[in-house]
């Protein structure tokens, strides 16, 4: 299940990439229009949630050119969730033990913020300070849960953002 999450939200957070390549070039005039952000969904619809974070992660790619690493916890009402909790925490605890390279994204959202700040505060207890220089980290989920990720993550070095989920 974690390289098929994995696939599926590499292939969400591409679709834009490929239909923007797809397209026949606009109109002059229609150059400087930009889509509207998506909105967090009102469901925990794994399909709605993926294209959220894909819009979420695209918009703050900044200049990041490498495809990022994006982790998604699923709602607590879907089947399964316990086991893909704890295989996303095992996952997420082992890739950031591993290291990420200077350069890249990681990028972390759920419709469980509290559930994925916890998973993020203790994969980081366990990363060596200043490891993940130039590495930047997006925390897409609750004010609330802010804090306490942007604390656990500041010792490994990343430049971390939070973007709330709205």
């Amino acid at each position: 299940m974690n390289t098929t999450t994995r696939l599926l939200m590499i292939a969400l957070l591409s679709m834009p990439l490929l239909a923007a390549c797809q397209k026949e070039e606009a109109p002059a005039e229609d150059a400087t229009a930009v889509a509207a952000p998506l909105t967090r969904p009102a469901t925990n619809d794994d399909g709605e949630w993926g294209a959220y974070l894909s819009d979420v992660v695209t918009r703050n790619m900044g200049d990041i050119t490498r495809s990022p690493y994006l982790y998604y916890l699923p709602g607590s009402d879907s089947a399964g969730f316990e086991g893909a909790r704890a295989r996303l925490q095992e996952e997420v605890e082992i890739a950031m033990q591993r290291g990420i390279v200077e350069g890249n994204l990681i990028a972390f959202g759920s419709p469980e913020s509290a559930m994925m700040a916890d998973i993020i505060v203790g994969a980081f207890a366990k990363v060596d300070p200043g490891s993940m220089d130039g590495v930047r980290l997006l925390f897409i989920g609750d004010a609330a849960d802010n804090e306490r990720v942007e604390a656990a993550v500041a010792p490994a070095g990343v430049v971390y953002q939070f973007i709330e989920a709205k």
